[in-house]
């Protein structure tokens, strides 16, 4: 079973949308059963609360479903758990790579590093919470492009 990890600041936002897309996307390959997918944040803000009400509606417009995500932070066990910890913004990446422990064993990167949309690529994936509905969507669109490419260069989409 491959693991992946979803990590933005609190958790409400930018990591539980990255995890809901991936999940569906698994899902529509046929492949979610040899997948284990979660998100967390680097910070303990929102502890056990759903994702932004602004998240979940965007994200259902589009056929995500985040009503069951609940927010947590990273645990040391995670760089064990899980084969890739993907951060949403170059701040968690820092902070992730900081607290990774010497003999951890999960590939540590950034999300938009997966990218196949020009201008995306290297870049971090904006934090909508203090922004409107349209950052939302924004957020969409880069998750998107960011897991079909993890998906593409990891050889999960099946022609």
């Amino acid at each position: 079973m491959k693991k992946v990890l979803f990590v933005c600041m609190g958790n409400i936002c930018r990591s539980p949308t990255a995890e809901g897309v991936f999940k569906h996307k698994l899902r529509a390959l046929g492949i979610d059963d040899e997948w284990l997918v979660d998100s967390a944040g680097t910070h303990a803000y929102h502890i056990g609360e759903t994702p932004d009400k602004r998240s979940q509606q965007a994200a259902f417009k589009r056929g995500y479903v985040l009503q069951s995500i609940r927010a947590r932070q990273v645990s040391v066990d995670d760089f064990y758990r899980f084969d890739w910890i993907l951060a949403a913004d170059s701040q968690n990446l820092r902070a992730l790579k900081q607290t990774a422990p010497h003999n951890s064993t999960a590939m540590v990167e950034r999300i938009m590093d997966f990218s196949e949309q020009a201008g995306w690529k290297g870049s971090d994936v904006p934090d909508p919470y203090y922004g409107g509905a349209p950052g939302f969507d924004d957020v969409l669109d880069r998750l998107e492009s960011a897991c079909d490419g993890f998906l593409a260069k990891h050889g999960q989409i099946r022609g």
